[in-house]
Parts: structure tokens; C-alpha cells; sequence
């Protein structure tokens, strides 16, 4: 009940930072509707391809574009604990009564939060641009737990880098070394039909390929949910491993100071 309750309470405090900087959220989501606008107008001839899955790019690009958002907000999750321990927040932190496991929960759900509320406006604004979601709320919530899924376990892995590398510079290399080919190397821009050989084995390997795929197939009304089901379970398998490694870099890092 502690640790709930203490995972509240730092979850309070970077809501609370959020709302002191709310155009926040608006400049993480610049990425993605670039990638959304852009893309959805670049590609749009893609799908008169054979064994294109849809016949609208844009009804194909924004469950791929809302997964990969999480997946980038989730992988710089880690700054904000690098800002923490250079400031001495942490320190402070680990002096108090406050529960150790709290200190990485808050943080996740914090993320989690975040990327429900960017992930409505991705979705929002492809209903904009002529998506359309014959799952229906479903199929929305479907995608935003996937898009939690990915975000969540992405930053326990970024936190975790975090407390072991300790600098910004190391960080920012491991994420953007991490991040980028496992967008790509996934079906977020490409019907997997389309892909070579070797993608489509891997992406069926990538978590992020998890996430777009159950997101897509219940968005689109058409999901095979004994499928959905096993890929949900399987990034909720990656959530708890994850939510392990980092607890274990927290732990190397009180042993440290």
C-alpha cells in the first residue's frame, strides 16, 4: 500500500512539472505530426501496391505513428532522471522515507499518462486528415494500451541506462542507436506483405512490431483477437522485464552512493 501510495505522490510531482510547462506536450508531438502530415500525403499512392493491406495511407500511417511517438517520448525518459541526479534530487530522495520502487513507478505512470493524452491527439488528428476507425472506442483504446505497452517498458529501459551511464551524452547515443532501426525495422510505414524477408521476420520479433500490429488490426475493426490478445500479453511480458532491469540499475546505483 506504501509503494502505491508513494508512486501517487511521484506521479503528482511531474504532473506537476507538466502543468507548469504545458507547451510541453506540444513540441514532443511536432515529430510525429510531421511524420503524420507529411508522410500520410508522400505515401498516399503506396497502397495502390499489390498486397497493401488498406486502401487508405492514412487509415495505415496513424496507428504506426502514435506507437512510434510513445516509443520516442519513452526513450528520453531517461533525461529527467539524469536532470534528478545531477541536481541532487535523488540524493535527497533516497534520504527520505520514500519508497524505492515508487521512484521508478512514478515515473512510468507519469509516462503512460503522457502518452494517452498525446497518443488522443495523434488519433484526433488523423480523424482530421481522413482516417477512419471502424473499431471504434475499442479499437482506440485498444491502440492507446498498446502505445502504453511500448511506452512503459522503453522507459523503464531508459531510466535504467540512466542510473548506469549517469551522463546525457551516453544516453543520447545508446537511444537514438536503440530507437530509429526498431521503427524501421518494423510495419509503422510498410505493409509487412511488402517488406523483405528478413524485416518481416525481425518485426515480428520487435516489440515495437507488437504494438502496431495489435493497435492497427483492432483500430481497423478487422483484429484477430486471440492474436491481439497473445502480442498484449507479450508487451506486458516486456513491461515486467523491463520493470526489473531498472529496478535493478536503482539498486547498483544506491549501492554506488
Amino acid at each position: 500500500m506504501t509503494t502505491i501510495l508513494h508512486s501517487y505522490f511521484m506521479t503528482l510531482r511531474l504532473m506537476r512539472h507538466l502543468l507548469r510547462q504545458p507547451w510541453y506536450i506540444a513540441l514532443t508531438l511536432v515529430q510525429p505530426v510531421i511524420w503524420l502530415v507529411f508522410y500520410g500525403q508522400l505515401f498516399e499512392k503506396v497502397t495502390a501496391l499489390p498486397g497493401f493491406e488498406t486502401v487508405s495511407y492514412i487509415d495505415f500511417l496513424t496507428p504506426g505513428i502514435v506507437v512510434m511517438s510513445a516509443l520516442f517520448s519513452s526513450g528520453w525518459s531517461g533525461m529527467g532522471m539524469i536532470h534528478d541526479l545531477d541536481r541532487g534530487v535523488m540524493d535527497r530522495f533516497l534520504v527520505s522515507p520514500a519508497s524505492r520502487s515508487a521512484l521508478i513507478a512514478g515515473r512510468l505512470l507519469h509516462l503512460a499518462f503522457q502518452n494517452c493524452v498525446t497518443g488522443t491527439i495523434l488519433i484526433t488528428l488523423g480523424l482530421v486528415l481522413g482516417a477512419r476507425y471502424p473499431g471504434g472506442i475499442t479499437g482506440v483504446a485498444v491502440l492507446l494500451l498498446c502505445a502504453v505497452l511500448l511506452a512503459i517498458p522503453f522507459g523503464a529501459l531508459s531510466n535504467a541506462l540512466a542510473l548506469t551511464l549517469r551522463k546525457q551524452e551516453s544516453v543520447i547515443g545508446a537511444v537514438n542507436f536503440v530507437l530509429l532501426p526498431l521503427v524501421f525495422l518494423s510495419p509503422v510505414f510498410m505493409a509487412p506483405a511488402l517488406m523483405p524477408e528478413w524485416i518481416r521476420t525481425v518485426a515480428q520479433l520487435n516489440p515495437v512490431g507488437w504494438s502496431v500490429t495489435a493497435g492497427r488490426a483492432a483500430l481497423h475493426g478487422n483484429a484477430d483477437w486471440s492474436a491481439v490478445v497473445v502480442q498484449v500479453g507479450c508487451l506486458t511480458a516486456f513491461t515486467f522485464f523491463s520493470g526489473w532491469l531498472a529496478t535493478r540499475a536503482f539498486q547498483s546505483y544506491q549501492r554506488s552512493v
